[in-house]
C-alpha cells in the first residue's frame, strides 16, 4: 500500500506554518527514517498519514484513500501509529488486554485476535509480562507494549515517533529486530528519530526536514553523507560516518561493518 503526499502544507490554529507544499512517495515495505531538529515539521508530517491532521493545502493518500475522506478510526486499519510517550496509549489492566485491544475493535474474530496477540507479545518479548498491569512496568517495557498494541492491529504500514527515547542499549537492539522482521512481512515502517546512528543502522531511506520542508530524501548512505545540509538541522551525521569521512574513504559509509569493508579496502589498494 503506497503513500502519496502531494504539496501538503498544514498551519495550526495559531498561524503558525508547520508544513510548506510537502510531496513524497513512499512505495509498500520500504523502511524510512524522517529527521531533523525539533520543530522541523517531522511530526506534524507522519500525523497527517492516519488524519490526526488534515491539511491545510494539498492532500495525503494512503493506498487508494484520500485521508480528507475518512476518519481517524478507518484510517486505523491501514496506518498504526506508535506515539513518543507510551502512556498517552495505555490504558487496560493487563498487557495482554492492552494488545488485545485494537485488533478487537477492528472486529477481527476472536481466533485471529489470540494469534496477533501472541505473535506481539512474542516479537517484543513481553510473554513473561503478558498479566501484568503496564503502569507496574517501567518506561522502557510500558513502550513495548504500545509498539505491541500497535503490532497486533497488523496494519501494512507503521508510525514509530522517536521510538529509541528514553530506552537501554537492549531495548535498542530489540526494536532493531522488531524493525527488520516488520521489513521481512513486507511492513512499511516509518519512523520519526533523532538517535542517528539507529537510523544509519535500520533504515535504508532517510528523509531530513527543516522549516517545514524536505531538505533531503534519499539512501542512508546518500544523506547522512551529505554533512553542510545536515548541520543546517543541526543533524550531525553518525559517528562511524564522520570517522570515515576524516579518514578520507572512497564512500560513505552508515554502519560499523561498512567501515571495515570500506577501511579495508582502501588499506589494499
Amino acid at each position: 500500500m503506497n503513500i502519496q503526499i502531494e504539496n501538503l502544507s498544514f498551519r495550526y490554529p495559531n498561524g503558525v506554518l508547520a508544513l510548506r507544499r510537502v510531496s513524497l512517495e513512499i512505495a509498500p515495505g520500504e523502511q524510512v527514517a524522517v529527521i531533523g531538529q525539533n520543530g522541523a515539521g517531522k511530526t506534524t508530517l507522519v500525523k497527517h498519514l492516519n488524519g490526526l491532521l488534515l491539511p491545510t493545502e494539498g492532500r495525503v493518500r494512503i493506498g487508494d484513500w484520500d485521508t480528507r475522506h475518512y476518519s481517524v478510526a478507518k484510517l486505523a486499519r491501514r496506518v498504526g501509529y506508535v506515539f513518543q510517550n507510551p502512556d498517552e496509549q495505555l490504558f487496560t489492566k493487563t498487557v495482554a488486554e492492552e494488545i488485545a485491544f485494537g485488533p478487537r475493535n477492528l472486529g477481527y474474530p476472536g481466533e485471529r485476535i489470540q494469534e496477533l496477540v501472541e505473535d506481539a507479545l512474542q516479537l517484543t518479548q513481553l510473554q513473561a509480562m503478558r498479566n501484568t498491569n503496564p503502569y507496574d512496568l517501567s518506561p522502557t517495557w510500558r513502550k513495548m507494549v504500545a509498539i505491541a498494541s500497535i503490532l497486533a492491529m497488523d496494519t501494512p504500514i507503521l508510525v514509530f515517533d522517536e521510538p529509541t527515547t528514553g530506552q537501554d542499549a537492549a531495548s535498542v537492539t530489540r526494536l532493531a529486530m522488531i524493525i527488520a522482521e516488520l521489513k521481512r512481512r513486507g511492513k512499511t515502517v516509518i519512523t520519526i528519530t533523532h538517535d542517528i546512528d539507529f537510523c544509519a543502522e535500520n533504515f535504508a531511506r532517510v528523509i531530513v526536514m527543516g522549516g517545514g520542508q524536505v531538505l533531503l530524501d534519499g539512501p542512508a548512505r546518500t544523506v547522512l553523507g551529505k554533512a553542510e545540509i545536515l548541520a543546517q538541522t543541526y543533524v550531525d551525521p553518525p559517528q562511524i560516518t564522520r570517522l570515515g569521512l576524516r579518514l578520507g574513504l572512497a564512500e560513505v559509509v552508515c554502519t560499523p561493518q561498512e567501515f571495515l569493508d570500506a577501511f579495508e579496502k582502501q588499506c589494499a589498494a
